[in-house]
């Protein structure tokens, strides 16, 4: 994962993701380099526009929360059940008093 956080910090900073930057980065981080995941990993972003990777990344993150909406009408019935338990509960006071 911190590989593919280099190259992000990198894009980010306005550098170009090569191998020896991506090398010293790690270094710095106090990550021990590993010379065969650098390179696979600038062979795998050779020709990728991370600004529209990371756009699509951005767009396709609501979809993949969309089942948690599923949820809410479970959640608004008990909402509706502990209202009219109130409800309830508010009545019986009101008898107490006439």
């Amino acid at each position: 994962m911190e590989y593919v956080y280099t190259a992000m910090l990198l894009h980010k900073a306005g550098k170009k993701v090569t191998e020896e930057h991506v090398k010293k980065v790690l270094e710095a981080a106090g990550v021990a380099a590993d010379t065969a995941r650098i390179k696979a990993l600038v062979a795998a972003l050779d020709g990728v526009n991370i600004e529209e990777a990371i756009q699509k990344a951005a767009v396709a993150a609501p979809v993949a929360a969309a089942p948690q909406a599923a949820h809410a009408p479970a959640e608004k019935k008990a909402e509706k059940k502990e209202e009219k338990k109130e409800e309830d509960a508010a009545a019986g006071l009101g008898s107490l008093f006439g």
